[in-house]
C-alpha cells in the first residue's frame, strides 16, 4: 500500500470519527448529569434514614413497652431501700439520700400520660379494652418493617420523591404521595404499600427532565448540598441516642437484645427485693 493512499484513508477515518460541533457536550449537559446523580444519591441517603428512623421509633416504643416497667420497678426498690435504711439510721446524710430515691422515681402521670395510646377515634384502643376486661393483650408490632415492606418503599421513594418534580405542582403531588408511603411504611403495612405502588403506576406520567440553565442548576447544587448536612445530622442524631446505639449493636436481631436486657433487669430487681427484705425484716 503506498503512503499516498494510507494517509488518504487516514484522513478518511479521522473524518468519519470526528464530533459534529453541535453534537459536542455542553458545561451544562454536564453540570445537568452532575446534578441528576447527586439527587438520586441524596435520595438513596433519605431512604436509608427514614428506613433507620423508622427502626427507632418502633424499637423505642417496643423498648418501652417491655423494658419500662421493670425500670420503674427498680426505681422504686431503690427508693424503698434507701428510706428503710434512713428509717433505720436516722441519719441525716441516709434521710437525704432517701429523699433523692424517691424523687427519682417516676411521678404520678396526669390524664393525658395516663391515656396515651389508650384512645382512638372509637374510644378505648383494643388493647386498653384487652387489659380492662382481662382479656388477652396483643402482642407488640414488629420491631422493624419487613423485608418486602422495606422493597416496596425503597421503590416508591425512589420513583416518587418530591426532588424529582420539575414544577412546583408536582412537587406538591409528590410531598403528599410521599407522607402516605411514610406513614405506610411506619406501620410496616405490606399491602397498603403494594396499593399506593399501583396508585403510583396508574397516576398521570411524570413529566419529561428538561435542561435547566446553569445558574439554576449551581443552586440546585448548593440545595441538594444543604439538605444532605441536614440529613446527615438527623442520622448522628439517631446513632448517637440510647435506642439508635441499641439497635447499632444488635441490627440483625434487635428483639434477642432486648430480651437480653429483660434478663439483667429481672436479675437486678430480685436482688433489690432481696436487699429490701433484708432492711425491713
Amino acid at each position: 500500500m503506498s503512503e499516498e493512499a494510507t494517509g488518504g484513508q487516514a484522513t478518511r477515518n479521522d473524518e468519519d470519527h470526528a464530533v459534529p460541533p453541535d453534537a459536542q457536550e455542553r458545561p451544562e449537559d454536564r453540570l445537568a448529569h452532575a446534578v441528576r446523580v447527586a439527587e438520586q444519591a441524596l435520595i438513596e441517603f433519605e431512604i436509608a434514614v427514614e428506613t433507620f428512623r423508622v427502626e427507632v421509633e418502633n424499637f423505642s416504643r417496643l423498648h418501652h413497652q417491655k423494658l419500662g416497667p421493670m425500670y420503674a420497678r427498680l426505681d422504686e426498690l431503690d427508693a424503698r431501700i434507701a428510706e428503710a435504711r434512713a428509717a433505720r439510721s436516722g441519719d441525716a446524710e441516709d434521710l437525704r439520700r432517701a429523699r433523692e430515691a424517691r424523687a427519682l422515681v417516676q411521678p404520678m402521670p396526669g390524664v393525658d400520660e395516663l391515656f396515651h395510646d389508650w384512645m382512638d377515634g372509637d374510644g378505648l384502643s383494643p388493647e386498653a379494652a384487652a387489659m380492662l376486661t382481662d382479656r388477652p393483650v396483643s402482642a407488640p408490632r414488629r420491631v422493624r418493617p419487613s423485608e418486602e415492606a422495606r422493597r416496596l418503599y425503597r421503590e416508591l421513594a425512589r420513583k416518587a420523591h418530591p426532588d424529582l418534580a420539575q414544577d412546583e405542582s408536582e412537587r406538591k403531588r409528590r410531598d403528599a404521595f410521599i407522607t402516605r408511603v411514610n406513614a405506610a411504611y411506619a406501620l410496616g403495612d405490606e399491602e397498603l404499600l403494594e396499593r399506593l405502588a399501583e396508585e403510583w403506576e396508574a397516576g398521570p406520567a411524570s413529566p419529561e427532565t428538561r435542561l435547566s440553565e446553569s445558574e439554576e442548576l449551581y443552586a440546585r447544587l448548593e440545595w441538594l448540598s444543604q439538605r444532605k448536612e441536614l440529613l446527615t445530622a438527623v442520622a448522628r442524631e439517631l446513632e448517637e441516642s440510647a435506642i439508635g446505639a441499641m439497635l447499632t449493636m444488635a441490627p440483625d436481631d434487635p428483639d434477642a437484645l432486648l430480651d437480653e436486657i429483660a434478663e439483667q433487669l429481672l436479675a437486678k430487681v430480685a436482688d433489690r427485693e432481696r436487699e429490701l427484705a433484708g432492711l425491713v425484716e
